[in-house]
């Protein structure tokens, strides 16, 4: 094996992907299979887990599903010990499973707005918690929390999803000043607008979001969920374990472009 397969080589390694049935999840959880890991996904409907698996099989990657709530403390222990039985200790943790609800805040229940911090934000926490103690028995371990371009700024009608999301960023890095000395790096992947099922709607014709983020965007694209999947796999790799506390943003340049878009909350960006 050259020195570069054997720096990004994951075999032995469990990884395990919240909410990794489909989209950037699926994505990550391809990529680190791929590179030797041995994956699983989590979700809340164990149907749709079972489904998820044949994309995987096409691809040679054999994967455990387990369905289990990451919002609930003791479903998260109860599934963390059976993966633990059944696959191993966890080596990898990607805390992806997440949420967003579109409503403007004059409007937005408390419930729904608590619902979105314990998903996008509590969740992390409650699956970090459990797993990280297995890691520091073993004196090495990677976290990798998805947070978002909203934790650095906002957007209308995203307020709880911003307010996570922020939230996440510096959850991350409270996890790296505590965990950091037992070998467990911790960081962030920032997605930018990832091609998914869930944005094809607004991808194609002229939708205008799509023309804002064409035009928005530097490299003059849609991210592909790959792009995603590869900045994973570094963080997940030995070639991270110098990286603590970092956010790694995958967005095409758009957060280094302040230049104002008619349209985009209909106020310059200055």
């Amino acid at each position: 094996m050259n020195f570069l397969k054997e720096l990004f080589d994951l075999s032995g390694k469990v990884a395990l992907v919240t909410g990794g049935s489909h989209g950037i999840g699926m994505a990550i959880a391809k990529t680190l299979g791929k590179a030797g890991a041995k994956v699983v996904i989590n979700g809340r409907s164990q149907e749709k887990l079972e489904q998820s698996k044949a994309e995987f099989k096409k691809e040679g990657i054999e994967v455990f599903a387990l369905a289990f709530d990451v919002t609930k403390e003791k479903e998260v222990d109860q599934g963390i010990s059976t993966i633990e039985n059944n696959v191993g200790s966890i080596d990898i943790l990607v805390n992806n499973a997440g949420m967003i609800k579109r409503v403007p805040m004059l409007e937005m229940p408390v419930e729904d707005f608590k619902q979105v911090i314990d998903v996008d934000l509590v969740s992390p926490f409650i699956v970090s918690k459990r797993v990280v103690p297995g890691m520091i028995k073993k004196r090495q371990g990677k976290i990798i929390n998805l947070c978002s371009m909203m934790s650095v700024y906002g957007r209308n009608s995203v307020s709880a999803y911003a307010a996570a999301k922020g939230g996440l960023k510096l959850l991350t890095a409270n996890m790296t000043c505590e965990w950091a000395k037992y070998n467990i790096q911790v960081n962030g992947i920032g997605p930018g607008y990832i091609a998914t099922s869930q944005t094809a709607p607004i991808r194609e014709g002229n939708h205008p979001f799509n023309d804002l983020v064409m035009t928005r965007t530097p490299a003059g694209r849609w991210g592909d969920p790959e792009d995603v999947g590869n900045a994973a796999l570094f963080l997940a790799s030995r070639a991270s374990d110098f990286v603590n506390g970092h956010v790694l943003y995958v967005d095409g340049g758009i957060l280094a472009n302040f230049g104002y878009v008619k349209g985009e909350n209909d106020l310059p960006n200055e």
